[in-house]
C-alpha cells in the first residue's frame, strides 16, 4: 500500500513538472500574426501615404498610397506611427482586427514658407507611381527608375516638398542597392534639402558608412542622438551606424561604446533581430583590434542569440564564427561548425536565397562556398585525404547553381591537392578543367562588363531627366517666391502705416511712465552710492600690516638675506594682487577667500613665527567653487586674533579656522585663538590702537549692513570669550543663502 502511494506520488509530481514546463514554453513562445490598417487624418478623413509604421520588436512597413498597411505582430505589441505630417502616435495591438488610425496634422510645414498646392489626382498618381518604383526597387532598375521619374513630372513644377523628398529618397535607395552609391548619397542630400526628416538623414549616414565617407558620417549623424522623436528601432540604427563609422575609422574603442548602447536599448525593448547583430559587430571590433578574448566572448553571445532568429539568420552568424574560428587556427572547431550550417543549410528549399537585385558577393552563404571553407580548414591541417570529398561536392553544387567563381576556386584547390599528394595525372586533369572555367569565367565577365556599362548608361539618362525636372521645378519656384516676394512688400506698406498710429500710442505711454522712471532712478543712485561704499570699504587693508610688512622686507634685506627678501616680496604682491581683484566683486568664491586667508596667515607667520602656529580647516563636503562669500570678510578677524591676542603671548599660541556647513543653505566659520583675551589687550592698547580697531570693525559692520540690505542677506557674528577667565576669544562668522 505504502509503495502503491509512494509511486502515485512520483507520477502526479512528475506530471505537475511536465505541465508547468509546457506551459511555460507556450507562453514565452509570440504567436505572430498579419494585422492590416489605415491612417487617416482627422479632420478630412483623408489617408496618408509614406507614413513609417514600426513595431517594438522591431518589425517595420510604411503606409501605401491608399494610406494602407499590413505588418506582422503579436498581441500586446506597441505601433508607432511617425511622419513630419503629425506628432508620433502608438497603438497597442490587442487582436488581429483592422486598425484605423486618426492623427491631427501640423498645419505648417518645417520652412515655415508657403508652398503651391498640387491636385490630389496628381498627387494619387504620384503614390501609385511610386508604388510600381517599390515594386520593381529590387528587380529591375531600369523600371524603377522610369516610375519614379514619372512621379516627380506628376507633381508638376511647384510640387510639394514632402512628395517630392520621398520620390528622391526613393530613387537614393533603388541607387544603393545597386552599389551606385554616389548617385544615393546625391540623391539622399536632395531630398533632404526639400524635406528634412530623421529616416532619410540616417539612411544618407548608412550611404557614407558603404562609400567609407566616415568623417561625413559621424557629422551627419551624430546630431541625431539628440532627436527625441527617434523611436527605439532607430535610435538602435543610429548608435550602429556611429560605431559602423568610428570602426571604419580605426577608433574601435568609441565603436565599441556605441554598438554598446545600441546592444542596451535593443534589449530594454525586446528589438530581437538587431541583438546578434550588434553582438556580432562588436567582435568584428575586437577582432580587427587583435583583442581575441573579448572578440570571442561576444562571437559566442551572436551565436546563442542568432539561433533565436529565424535558422537563415543562424547560419549566416555561424558561419561568421567559423570564419573568426579560422583566423585563430581553431580548425577543429570551425569544420565542426561549418558541417553544423551545411546540414542545416540542406535542409531549407533553396538555402539562404540572395537579395534580389544584389550581386552576390565573395562571401556569399551557399553550399558549395561552405564545403570549400570546410576543405580549407583539413587542408590548413595537411589533411588532403578529409579535403578532397569537400572540394568535389563544392565543385559541383557550384557547377549546378552557375556560381563560377566557388567553382574555379575549388578546381584550383583541388589541383594543387593532387599535386601535394603526387597524384600528378588527376593534378594535371584537374588543372585543366580549372582553365576551361577561367575561360568561362572571363567571358562572362566581359557581358556582364558590356551589361553594366548599358545600364550605367540608362541610369545617366533618366538621372539627367529627374535632374532636369527639378531644376525646372527649382525656376518656377523661383519665380513663385518673387510673385509672393511682392504681395508681402505690399503687405509691409500697410503694416506701416499702422505702426506709424501704433507709435503715436506708444510715445502717449512713454509719458505716463516718465514718472515712474524718475523714481526708479532715485532707488538706482541709492543703490550706486551702496556698490561705492561697499568698494571702498572693501579695498581697505590695515596700513599698519602693509608698513609692517615692508620693515620686514628692509629687515630681510639688512641681514644680507636676500632670498627670504624676495619669497616674502613675492607672496606679499600676490596678496596687494588677490585683495585688488577682489575688491572689484560682491561675493566671491569660497575658494578665493581661503587662498587670500592663506596668504595672510603665511606672511604673517613670517613674521611672529615664535608668536603663534595656525590651522586653516576646510569641511571636505563643502564647495568651495559654488559657494559665495563677501571678499576680505574674515580677515580682518583673523588679523584682530594676530594683533590683539597672539601677539602678547609670552609663549607660542594657537590660532584655527574652520569652515563647515551646517545645514545645505548656511556657511560658518570659526576663528578660535588662545590669545590673552579681549580684556587683557584694551589695557595694553594705544589710543591710536584703539582708534584704529574701532575704525575696522565698524566697516565691517557697515559691510554687512549694506550686504543684507541689497542682497537680502543674512550674516551674523558673534564674538565671545574662548575661555571663563577671559583668555582666548571665538568668533562665529554665519552666513545664510536665501
Amino acid at each position: 500500500m505504502n509503495r502503491s502511494k509512494f509511486i502515485k506520488y512520483h507520477f502526479l509530481l512528475a506530471l505537475l513538472l511536465f505541465v508547468t514546463g509546457l506551459n511555460s514554453q507556450t507562453q514565452n513562445q509570440r504567436l505572430e500574426f498579419t494585422v492590416s490598417g489605415t491612417v487617416k487624418l482627422k479632420e478630412s478623413n483623408a489617408t496618408l501615404s509614406g507614413v513609417e509604421v514600426v513595431s517594438n520588436f522591431g518589425r517595420y512597413t510604411s503606409t501605401d498610397s491608399l494610406g494602407e498597411f499590413s505588418i506582422k505582430v503579436a498581441k500586446g505589441d506597441i505601433l508607432t506611427f511617425n511622419s513630419p505630417d503629425f506628432e508620433a502616435v502608438s497603438h497597442t495591438v490587442k487582436g488581429p482586427d483592422d486598425i484605423i488610425v486618426l492623427v491631427t496634422e501640423v498645419g505648417e510645414n518645417k520652412t515655415g514658407k508657403m508652398e503651391a498646392a498640387t491636385p490630389r489626382s496628381n498627387l494619387a498618381r504620384h503614390k501609385a507611381f511610386l508604388d510600381s518604383a517599390r515594386l520593381y526597387q529590387s528587380t529591375q532598375i531600369e523600371k524603377s527608375i522610369d516610375f519614379i521619374a514619372q512621379a516627380i513630372s506628376e507633381l508638376g513644377t511647384r510640387g510639394n516638398k514632402k512628395e517630392l523628398a520621398e520620390s528622391l529618397e526613393l530613387l537614393a535607395e533603388v541607387y544603393a542597392n545597386y552599389e551606385q552609391l554616389d548617385l544615393a548619397i546625391s540623391n539622399y542630400k536632395d531630398a533632404l534639402e526639400a524635406n528634412y526628416s530623421s529616416s532619410t538623414a540616417l539612411a544618407l549616414g548608412k550611404a557614407y558608412i558603404r562609400n567609407a565617407q566616415w568623417s561625413d558620417a559621424i557629422s551627419l549623424l551624430a546630431p541625431l542622438e539628440e532627436d527625441k522623436l527617434l523611436v527605439a528601432y532607430q535610435r538602435v540604427e543610429v548608435y550602429e551606424s556611429l560605431g559602423d563609422a568610428y570602426a571604419g575609422s580605426g577608433d574601435i574603442n568609441r565603436a565599441v561604446a556605441f554598438y554598446q548602447q545600441g546592444l542596451n536599448i535593443a534589449s530594454k525593448n525586446q528589438i530581437s533581430p538587431k541583438i546578434p547583430d550588434l553582438n556580432s559587430k562588436i567582435a568584428d571590433a575586437y577582432a580587427g583590434a587583435n583583442r581575441m578574448e573579448e572578440a570571442d566572448a561576444y562571437y559566442n553571445n551572436s551565436l546563442s542569440e542568432a539561433k533565436k532568429q529565424a535558422p537563415q539568420r543562424a547560419i549566416q552568424e555561424k558561419e561568421k564564427v567559423a570564419d573568426f574560428l579560422n583566423k585563430t587556427s581553431r580548425f577543429d572547431d570551425e569544420i565542426q561548425l561549418r558541417k553544423s550550417s551545411l546540414k542545416e543549410l540542406e535542409t531549407m528549399p533553396s538555402g539562404i536565397a540572395k537579395e534580389p537585385g544584389i550581386v552576390k558577393s565573395r562571401d556569399s552563404i551557399t553550399s558549395q562556398r561552405i564545403n570549400y571553407k570546410i576543405a580549407n580548414a583539413y587542408i590548413a591541417q595537411d589533411k588532403y585525404d578529409d579535403a578532397i570529398p569537400y572540394l568535389q561536392r563544392s565543385i559541383a553544387r557550384a557547377d549546378l547553381e552557375e556560381d563560377l567563381i566557388v567553382q574555379k576556386d575549388a578546381t584550383r584547390k583541388l589541383s594543387e591537392v593532387y599535386r601535394q599528394r603526387g597524384d600528378f595525372n588527376k593534378a594535371l586533369e584537374t588543372y585543366q578543367k580549372y582553365v576551361a572555367v577561367v575561360d568561362t569565367l572571363y567571358i562572362r565577365k566581359e557581358q556582364e562588363i558590356s551589361r553594366a556599362a548599358r545600364l550605367n548608361r540608362e541610369i545617366a539618362a533618366s538621372q539627367n531627366r529627374i535632374s532636369g525636372l527639378e531644376q525646372e521645378r527649382e525656376l518656377s519656384q523661383s519665380k513663385y517666391d518673387l510673385a509672393l516676394a511682392e504681395q508681402q512688400l505690399t503687405e509691409e506698406s500697410i503694416k506701416r502705416q499702422r505702426w506709424i498710429i501704433y507709435s503715436l500710442l506708444f510715445g502717449m505711454l512713454l509719458m505716463s511712465l516718465a514718472a515712474f522712471f524718475f523714481y526708479s532712478s532715485t532707488q538706482k543712485q541709492k543703490l550706486a552710492n551702496n556698490l561705492l561704499a561697499l568698494k571702498s570699504l572693501r579695498s581697505q587693508m590695515n596700513p599698519h600690516f602693509i608698513f609692517n610688512a615692508l620693515n620686514s622686507v628692509n629687515n630681510y634685506i639688512s641681514k644680507n638675506d636676500e632670498r627670504s627678501a624676495n619669497r616674502y616680496i613675492s607672496d606679499f604682491s600676490r596678496l596687494m594682487r588677490t585683495v585688488l581683484e577682489n575688491s572689484e566683486e560682491d561675493f566671491i568664491p569660497l575658494s578665493k577667500e581661503i587662498e587670500l586667508l592663506e596668504l595672510y596667515l603665511k606672511l604673517e607667520h613670517i613674521r611672529f613665527p615664535d608668536k603663534f602656529k595656525y590651522a586653516l580647516e576646510v569641511e571636505e563636503s563643502l564647495d568651495r567653487e559654488a559657494y559665495k562669500i563677501p571678499p576680505m570678510l574674515v580677515q580682518p578677524y583673523v588679523e584682530n586674533a594676530i594683533w590683539h591676542g597672539l601677539r602678547y603671548r609670552e609663549t607660542i599660541g594657537s590660532l584655527k579656522i574652520r569652515m563647515s556647513q551646517p545645514s545645505a543653505n548656511s556657511l560658518e566659520v570659526s576663528i578660535e585663538d588662545n590669545g590673552i583675551g579681549r580684556k587683557k589687550s584694551a589695557t595694553l592698547k594705544t589710543k591710536n590702537q584703539k582708534k584704529q580697531r574701532s575704525t575696522a570693525m565698524s566697516n565691517i559692520a557697515k559691510r554687512i549692513a549694506i550686504l543684507n540690505d541689497m542682497y537680502k542677506s543674512d550674516i551674523s557674528v558673534v564674538v565671545r570669550d574662548l575661555h571663563k577667565d577671559g583668555n582666548g576669544t571665538q568668533v562665529i562668522l554665519t552666513l545664510k543663502r536665501g
